[in-house]
């Protein structure tokens, strides 16, 4: 499969389509593992489990901007993603032991926030911007985003689940180590890719910098908590998003006045591009914050109300978010076929119309699960799987092509800023999936019919208002996208 890859995309993909594998499969075992090992293992009510998972899936979509920041300004792509491994390696082992919980999840949080970022940017600078073949590549890296996902509900789910939490969360840091080996060993194919001006490798002093930082990082995460401790009293009136909002924003700041970055201003054509990326951001939100009930109340479905038994033995509720990563292993590649044969016809379609139909997909998937939430007592297993391959239909619409998308169009001297930009709507989203049922209480509303109205009502307006979007871009990029 390799060899077939490198003929038709740059030699790189394979190494970091590995790489990406086994990040995702650390990243996706943690994600199966949490919400249940708060409620079953420490005993967390069902509210405090969610908000907890809000307040760390957020941060994880929340800190690229700053490793973008960073990448951009100061380390270069590759030393960023080496950082963030290193860091989030640190972070799974310490989820081993109940008393470093806070320190572990703060150290996948900054460490997610120094690699998610810069291998998306990095895969983009291997293609020239008019590559056609730009949009199945990072198809393609997605399929390894997935295998990854796919494999951890049912190595550190089932570990987790069935022997001990701490073997499931230390399989998920095995996974990252083996995920840096993969990046460290195709070094070589990168050329001077995700490196500074100037550079042609990585040098000693390089490495001591990855080290030291990588390790700083436990300190600094004590130090981090502590304050925030120490700021409650002033901040505690204003909502912990907020909060961390207004601290993204003057890094934000920081990037556009700083003296030592690149003296030319962006011109017009790239703030128009920007302002384009930003709106459809906004759209994304309405997708991701039913997307992520994933790990959250859909995880808690297939715990408390999903019959799991089968010839005997209990299936393990992890077991379920497998089924997405699966469904787009199967069907990435068709769709990767699809779009190119689709954008190459007179029938091509605008990025934000694939990305409205894949809200739509996901509408139908929630109007599914509210069906069967509806019903009493415990409810087949056929009823989550057709939920989670709905979601998955609608992702293939809408992620991979978003990502294309962003690397794409961003200023270059931008790019890992801007995707860490595109990251901090899954952020908003990821919070407001954790905290949505709590929001819903009150009201009365079901949250899977709110999620159907939320959904399907955001794709229908993306798709409306895509001609005018698209008016936003130049001639030139307005054929492609």
């Amino acid at each position: 499969m390799a060899n077939k890859i490198s003929s038709a995309h740059p030699p790189a993909l394979p190494m970091l389509f590995l790489t990406e594998m086994w990040e995702r499969f650390s990243y996706y075992g943690m994600r199966a593992l949490l919400v249940l090992y708060l409620v079953n293992s420490l005993h967390y009510a069902r509210q405090d489990a969610l908000k907890l998972y809000a307040i760390y899936t957020s941060l994880v979509y929340l800190t690229p901007i700053i490793g973008g920041y960073l990448a951009d300004r100061y380390l270069g792509t590759r030393k960023a993603i080496l950082i963030g491994g290193i860091t989030m390696a640190l972070g799974h082992f310490a989820m081993a032991s109940p008393a470093l919980l806070h320190l572990a999840l703060g150290l996948l949080i900054i460490g997610n926030g120094f690699f998610k970022p810069n291998i998306g940017s990095l895969l983009g600078t291997l293609y020239e911007p008019n590559d056609p073949r730009r949009d199945s590549g990072f198809i393609i890296f997605y399929i390894g985003v997935n295998l990854g996902a796919f494999l951890s509900p049912l190595v550190a789910g089932t570990l987790g689940e069935k022997v001990g939490w701490d073997y499931g969360f230390a399989s998920a840091g095995v996974g990252m180590c083996l995920g840096l080996a993969q990046f460290i060993y195709g070094q070589h194919k990168l050329g001077t890719a995700g490196l500074l001006n100037g550079q042609h490798k990585l040098e000693r002093k390089d490495w001591l910098h990855i080290i030291g930082i990588s390790f700083a990082m436990i300190p600094l995460v004590y130090i981090i908590l502590h304050g925030y401790g120490a700021l409650q009293p002033a901040w505690g009136n204003l909502n912990w998003m907020i909060q961390s909002l207004l601290v993204i924003l003057a890094f934000i700041s920081l990037w556009f006045t700083g003296r030592k970055h690149h003296t030319q201003k962006l011109d017009r054509n790239e703030w128009r591009r920007i302002i384009y990326i930003m709106i459809m951001g906004l759209f994304v939100i309405f997708f991701w914050m039913g997307f992520e009930q994933g790990g959250g109340t859909m995880n808690l479905f297939a715990d408390q109300r999903t019959d799991r038994m089968l010839l005997g033995w209990e299936i393990p509720a992890s077991y379920f978010q497998a089924i997405n990563p699966l469904t787009i292993i199967l069907l990435g590649p068709l769709f990767a076929m699809l779009w190119r044969k689709v954008d190459q016809s007179r029938f091509c379609l605008a990025s934000s119309v694939k990305m409205g139909l894949g809200m739509l997909l996901l509408g139908l998937g929630f109007a599914v699960l509210a069906i069967a939430d509806k019903k009493t007592g415990m409810v087949g297993p056929q009823w989550l799987m057709i939920v989670y391959v709905l979601h998955t239909l609608g992702e293939l619409c809408l992620s991979p092509i978003g990502l294309a998308m962003v690397t794409n169009i961003s200023p270059a001297r931008v790019g890992a800023l801007m995707l860490g930009l595109w990251y901090l709507s899954n952020a908003f989203a990821n919070y407001l999936a954790g905290m949505l049922e709590s929001y819903l209480k009150n009201s009365g509303l079901p949250i899977y019919w709110f999620l159907v109205a939320s959904s399907i009502g955001a794709g229908l307006l993306l798709i409306t208002i895509s001609p005018l979007l698209n008016n936003l871009l130049s001639r030139k990029l307005r054929k492609q996208y």
